[in-house]
């Protein structure tokens, strides 16, 4: 039975979704080469990855009165950003950073797309600009690589597989040793590193783990962390749209795509200096009426596309995706597409950008807005997050105190005319300081006892003590009366805290 076009079957344009690169039909991982890719945005990342590079590693090394630049000291509950001590008790600041933080990622993802995935993720940077840049070194280009491993295992081959593995393996150990002086701090690190083994056996312990950890990462599992282990790659789905600026292939001057010919060389010519022409222009009109989001359907009838079909895209690629087919989870905008694909316009004589820094709505339908609802609301919440940390960091004390009644402590009458109440306190010093306190009412007149001698606080530690209150009966308003005692170191106010002093039934 002949079928109307109407009842034939549609053909699926993206199966490609249906399956990733790096693995085949049978699941078995299908080992990327990528070529080496070269050209300005290569460049300009090589640049900012040794400007990245050497702060990650001269960091911990920075101090800022005494203290580390960056701590994230999770054992002890110590963090230091930018030489500042987080206590325990300003845990509440760290988190609202982090919330802060995250929101910024997902703006700056559904504006920019996976940006910082390509240009400042700590896995590409070291993926691409150090263990990659190794491997070319001693093995070659993708090609040299492909042969090398597909040879027998002769002198040559052993020297260099132990030579380039050997180095991964220093590289592994450097960087885990780095990432743990963020965690306990450079000379805790450099103690264990020159001690005998056995008497820092958890901390030797937990540095082989950490390094065998990054070097399995950079020698073994590879883009599949970018593809199927980070979940800001997994999560990049549901914060792009069309308006998200991501790098993308110009299906509209590059359909159809197809090898070089006479013809195609001799329509070239004929279209230099107009890099759209206006059948693409129609073109592009086609395709948006038609909502199309799959570039690889050809939108309309043109003799020839801007893309040769060379794969280049498809070669320089680190996770093994063709570009061309639009965006996705894979892709981790690291540009060296959109370099091949500019050497090789260069090449053709036609203008560079067939893949480009750009949203799908800027390539259909020449909309170049950077801005929509979406991500102005977000930047709307972060600019409230902002202004919030804003104004609790610059509120922030230098040394906090905590002053709670003791609990299940009745007021003790001390004379005919005055009662006590029993009270508790801890004082938190943030500073490196040793600094001297003293208490004193504000809000009634009355006697404070301290228990023992007042304390001079511990720097970056937390003190504990106890006093007694004493008010005159006849001041009493109720049964729980407020109480306001200011922290005084000197004549400098230090803290405020309101408390409650319990008497009698009136």
């Amino acid at each position: 039975m002949n079928q109307t076009p109407s009842q034939q079957p549609i053909k699926d344009t993206e199966e490609y979704r249906d399956h990733i690169s790096t693995v085949d039909d049978r699941g078995k991982r299908v080992w990327i080469y990528p070529k080496k890719p070269s050209g300005r945005f290569y460049r300009w990342r090589t640049y900012l990855s040794w400007a990245l590079l050497a702060f990650l590693f001269g960091a911990p090394f920075i101090k800022v009165n005494g203290e580390p630049l960056l701590l994230f000291n999770i054992l002890e509950r110590k963090f230091v950003i930018f030489g500042l001590v987080f206590a325990p008790q300003d845990f509440h600041l760290f988190v609202l950073a982090m919330i802060t933080f995250i929101v910024f990622i997902v703006l700056f993802t559904v504006v920019f797309g996976r940006l910082f995935c390509g240009w400042v993720c700590p896995q590409t940077i070291f993926m691409e600009m150090v263990f990659r840049k190794i491997e070319y070194a001693i093995e070659g280009d993708w090609k040299a690589q492909q042969k090398l491993n597909a040879a027998p295992w002769t002198t040559e081959k052993i020297f260099k597989k132990v030579l380039k593995q050997g180095i991964f393996f220093a590289i592994a150990v450097l960087v885990a040793n780095t990432f743990l002086s963020y965690i306990i701090g450079v000379e805790e690190v450099m103690r264990i590193a020159s001690e005998p083994i056995s008497q820092n056996l958890g901390g030797f312990i937990a540095m082989i783990l950490f390094s065998f950890a990054f070097y399995f990462v950079f020698s073994y599992l590879r883009e599949q962390v970018c593809v199927t282990i980070c979940p800001y790659g997994r999560l990049q789905g549901v914060m792009l749209d069309q308006n998200s600026i991501v790098v993308a292939y110009d299906f509209v001057r590059g359909e159809p795509r197809g090898k070089m010919t006479k013809a195609k060389k001799a329509a070239f010519k004929e279209m230099a200096g107009n890099p759209v022409t206006d059948i693409q222009q129609e073109v592009a009109a086609a395709g948006s009426q038609a909502g199309l989001d799959n570039p690889s359907v050809p939108v309309a009838n043109k003799a020839f596309g801007d893309c040769i079909d060379c794969h280049l895209c498809v070669h320089v690629c680190p996770t093994g995706i063709d570009i061309r087919n639009g965006t996705q989870l894979e892709c981790v905008n690291c540009t060296a597409c959109i370099d091949a694909c500019d050497s090789v316009m260069d090449k053709i004589g036609r203008p560079r950008g067939l893949i480009r820094y750009d949203s799908y709505k800027g390539i259909a339908e020449s909309q170049k807005r950077l801005f929509n609802a979406r991500s102005i609301a977000y930047s709307a919440l972060l600019l409230v997050l902002i202004g919030v940390n804003i104004a609790l960091f610059s509120t922030r004390t230098e040394v906090e105190a905590l002053i709670q009644r003791t609990p299940g402590m009745l007021y003790q009458k001390v004379d005919d005319t005055y009662i006590s109440n029993l009270y508790n306190y801890q004082i938190i010093n943030k500073t490196k300081e040793e600094i001297p306190i003293e208490f004193r009412l504000v809000n009634v007149e009355g006697r404070l006892k301290p228990v023992g001698q007042l304390p001079t606080t511990v720097p970056n530690d937390v003190v504990k003590g106890s006093f007694f209150v004493e008010l005159d009966k006849t001041s009493l308003e109720s049964q729980k009366n407020e109480l306001v005692i200011e922290v005084y170191s000197g004549d400098r106010l230090i803290d405020r805290v309101k408390t409650s002093f319990l008497g009698p039934i009136k």
